[in-house]
């Protein structure tokens, strides 16, 4: 039986980093329910407190997912960005490849720089070379 997959990253600001994250990927954010949640609000299930507003529309406050998108299945990995308020320590232990499938590595560094990514370091191994980079909030990746 083949299982599928949620990878979930602790960050400061979940909607902020999905919607960077998203836009890399060339993803989805996944579709807030607004009616839902003021469902759960109004019959005392959550609070106010518990939502805001994200981008005009009603979400739930501790987080939010990409994917992606619809025409990817069911069972396709999906990447939860979750609140969280202690500071990032140390290194990632888990951290994952963005494949580029041929786009120039230095150009794809480039763009995510220029959308508040850090570059740390290049590394290879045999013919394998990838960019080691970090997302707005130091969560590190590579890029090959």
């Amino acid at each position: 039986m083949a299982y599928s997959l949620q990878i979930v990253v602790d960050c400061h600001d979940p909607h902020v980093l999905a919607d960077w994250w998203a836009e890399t990927m060339g993803w989805q954010v996944e579709p807030s329910d607004p009616d839902f949640i003021r469902s759960m609000v109004e019959k005392g299930f959550a609070t106010a407190e518990q939502t805001l507003t994200h981008k005009g529309s009603l979400v739930w406050a501790i987080g939010a997912a990409i994917t992606a998108g619809a025409d990817a299945g069911p069972d396709q990995p999906r990447i939860l960005f979750q609140s969280s308020h202690e500071n990032k320590a140390g290194k990632n232990r888990v951290h994952w490849d963005v494949r580029l499938d041929g786009e120039d590595r230095a150009t794809v560094r480039s763009r995510l720089e220029a959308r508040g990514a850090t570059f740390l370091w290049a590394a290879g191994q045999g013919p394998h070379s990838w960019f080691t980079m970090a997302d707005p909030e130091g969560n590190e990746f590579c890029i090959s």
